[in-house]
């Protein structure tokens, strides 16, 4: 195994070229619920698009590209 993998394997977080925002984390830890991004939406008192570009954002500084990948990733951290 390299180092990268290994650092990628011990802490993701470690792998972030920016640091999460606070409202990042908060969609983050909803991504994981069984809601579409609509009710996330609703529950943060914000439009779907702010939700979509938060979930962008996300992925983009996680280097994911899917919604399940956020979520492990997030399990991996110890942050779900």
């Amino acid at each position: 195994m390299s180092i990268i993998e290994l650092a990628r394997t011990e802490s993701p977080a470690v792998q972030l070229a920016a640091p999460l925002t606070r409202r990042e984390q908060v969609v983050l830890s909803n991504l994981s619920e069984d809601i579409t991004l609509e009710q996330i939406a609703t529950k943060l008192f914000v439009t779907r698009n702010t939700v979509k570009s938060q979930v962008r954002s996300l992925y983009r500084k996680l280097g994911v590209s899917t919604r399940a990948e956020a979520v492990q990733w997030a399990k991996d951290a110890g942050l779900r």
